[in-house]
């Protein structure tokens, strides 16, 4: 049972993550912190959080858990506020979809306290943003990934472990590193490919045409385009080096299928589709 629980940006993340726990009866009293007042307000009138703070650093005294569900952007000043009024027994976790950036801020912030800190990242979320977008179900059956450091308390990473659990997420681990790795090919990647599509088309003369012929393929494909720009801003500048190496390899794929459709190479275009069409088919299902 979480006594308090404070949730330092109350969006779609943070709000879904304390609708959950409430309806899992794993949580007391939920505090939420956040810029604006107004979303807060809407937030207490929906039931996602208890009360709110507007000082980030009264938000969290006394809390058993921060959760930090802010933009990567602003996990420097959170940790700057936080970094002397958390307790011995307080453990701290995020939802940032880039680790590398946060544990080297927390761990510049929070010195010997870095143990009490859990780095996680819920695999799960909508195109949708702010409290009115959560929901109790959005963790149910999504994985959370959490990549502790060799320095990270036990029992804060079984208390992050279980928090999780009660929302209906499978939590696996990796390293900071491999995560940024991977998520770079699998979520930040495609959003990129989803922004540059629909702005590369929003600029040829005839798109309001191709919007509105757009068939489910546009829409599905390009669904995530609709996503916080502020988020995706920050992402991109956190995870830098993995999405460059990334998007290079892709421009390299796209030369190739350019090739094959120039030289009106019937096999190539039928080996590279079929080869994706296979892998994708074994590895994600239809």
């Amino acid at each position: 049972m979480i006594n308090r629980l404070a949730i330092v940006g109350v969006g779609l993340i943070g709000g879904s993550l304390a609708l959950a726990l409430k309806q899992a009866g794993a949580v007391g009293h939920v505090a939420g912190c956040g810029r604006n007042q107004k979303n807060l307000d809407k937030a207490v009138q929906l039931g996602v959080i208890d009360s709110y703070e507007e000082s980030i650093s009264d938000a969290v005294k006394g809390a058993d858990i921060v959760v930090l569900a802010v933009p990567l952007g602003a996990m420097q000043s959170v940790f700057v506020q936080i970094k002397d009024v958390i307790g011995d027994a307080t453990v701290i976790t995020d939802v940032g979809s880039a680790k590398q950036s946060v544990v080297d801020i927390a761990s510049a912030n929070l010195g010997p306290r870095i143990g009490q800190f859990v780095p996680g990242h819920p695999i799960a979320g909508t195109e949708k943003s702010g409290v009115e977008a959560g929901f109790a179900s959005l963790y149910q059956n999504r994985r959370v990934i959490l990549t502790p450091l060799d320095s990270t308390d036990p029992a804060a990473i079984a208390t992050i472990d279980a928090m999780w659990r009660q929302c209906g997420a499978s939590v696996e681990y990796l390293g900071v590193g491999h995560h940024d790795k991977v998520l770079a090919a699998t979520s930040h990647l495609p959003h990129m490919l989803a922004y540059a599509l629909v702005n590369y088309l929003s600029r040829l003369n005839d798109h309001e045409e191709i919007f509105n012929y757009a068939a489910g393929g546009f829409r599905d494909f390009t669904r995530i385009a609709s996503s916080d720009p502020v988020m995706w801003r920050d992402v991109c500048i956190s995870n830098g080096d993995a999405l460059l190496t990334l998007i290079e390899g892709y421009k390299n794929e796209l030369d190739q299928v350019s090739a094959a459709i120039r030289d009106a190479d019937h096999e190539h275009l039928l080996q590279l589709f079929g080869k994706a069409k296979s892998e994708r088919d074994s590895l994600i299902g239809l």
